[in-house]
């Protein structure tokens, strides 16, 4: 235990003597938090609309109320000519083009078809659906709205209607920020772990004294504990700042227990400190482990684990293969403790998961580590 300890306090000198590793390692997980939170958003709010309304009746001006009283929709811009919306797309100062024909209230009022014509900015796919469908659901409630009156005002029929009442279990104002801090938690941990604990021993073959090391008493499994351990210290340090920053910055609610969290923070520690050490053996300098692990490890971690895109989404061949991204698992185990406060009797297969990755590619590394080492 002495000989870890002194090299862990060695380690911890390298990291307080380098000027880039503090800001990295203390100001980068807040920043990350604070951008990730704010700028990683799927709300899609005050869309940008162009209206041409050839009608202008007061029916045509009720309907384009109703749009901007949803608050999803902001209009720009009024146009007397369609092909002026191109314009508008074009420059992308506009999300939604709306067309009302100039018979568009006097076929309402005969009970003929009214036809509305809507254009949308394609570039962004997903912008473009949810404009599309929050515009057909205006659109179809202005048409029932209208039928209902019809009927009323032809002899008092009462029309039978549904009253939805919705609530939104685990995250009722839907707030973006809730799904997406807790990510961030899982995400800091893996990077400063995995990236920076395989650049650190990197370092010390680069510079030569990795050989001098292992000539000392210093067995090699001490050698690895003593390199690793530190970044499990400040792993920690990380996930409590970024939960610090989440809870009180963002309001993002933590249900579940953090000691919990931390608990389990450890099986995915076995995971991340296990590829740090297995991209430490196949480099032989700190920029090529740092491409090593963004390129082989960080992406697909990253792109399949569910923090970007929804694992549901995703062709059934790469939803099977995610099944051995570990850090998928972590991120349910994150995000259930943040959003539903659940515990281990529900998150155990997650943990086990994580557990048996952890013994599997941390053996297979330290072997091929101290294989490497001759």
């Amino acid at each position: 235990m002495k000989r870890i300890r002194q090299l862990m306090v060695k380690e911890f000198l390298q990291i307080r003597h380098d000027k880039r590793m503090l800001p990295l390692i203390l100001v980068a997980p807040i920043l990350q938090t604070i951008l990730l939170g704010y700028a990683a958003t799927v709300d899609v709010k005050n869309i940008p609309m162009v209206v041409c309304d050839l009608d202008r009746g007061s029916m045509s001006r009720d309907f384009i109320q109703r749009f901007t009283n949803t608050g999803y929709f902001t209009i720009v811009a009024y146009v007397n000519d369609p092909n002026d919306i191109d314009r508008y797309l074009d420059r992308s100062e506009a999300s939604l083009g709306i067309v009302l024909p100039t018979d568009f209230s006097r076929n309402l009022e005969s009970g003929k078809l009214a036809q509305v014509q809507f254009l949308a900015d394609g570039a962004d796919a997903n912008t473009a659906n949810i404009s599309l469908n929050y515009a057909s659901q205006i659109a179809l409630g202005f048409a029932q709205d209208m039928l209902v009156g019809e009927f009323v005002r032809a002899g008092g029929i009462r029309i039978p209607r549904i009253r939805q009442e919705t609530r939104v279990w685990f995250n009722p104002e839907l707030r973006s920020a809730n799904f997406m801090v807790p990510g961030v938690i899982a995400l800091i941990l893996f990077i400063i772990t995995a990236a920076f604990s395989s650049a650190a021993i990197v370092k010390e073959r680069e510079i030569g004294t990795l050989e001098q090391l292992l000539v000392t008493p210093i067995k090699r499994h001490e050698f690895i504990i003593g390199k690793l351990l530190p970044y499990v210290i400040i792993g920690f340090l990380d996930v409590i700042l970024v939960m610090v920053v989440g809870t009180s910055w963002f309001g993002v609610p933590l249900h579940g227990s953090p000691f919990l969290l931390l608990g389990l923070c450890v099986l995915f520690l076995m995971t991340t400190l296990g590829l740090g050490l297995f991209i430490s053996t196949v480099s032989h300098t700190q920029q090529q482990a740092l491409m090593s692990m963004q390129f082989f490890v960080m992406f697909p971690f990253l792109f399949l684990s569910g923090f970007t895109f929804p694992i549901e989404n995703m062709p059934p061949v790469i939803q099977a293969f995610t099944y051995v991204i570990p850090l998928r698992y972590f991120l349910e185990i994150v995000r259930g403790l943040f959003l539903k406060g659940i515990g281990i009797e529900t998150l155990w297969p997650q943990a086990l998961a994580l557990f048996i990755f952890g013994i599997a590619i941390l053996s297979l590394s330290i072997a091929r580590f101290q294989k490497s080492l001759g």
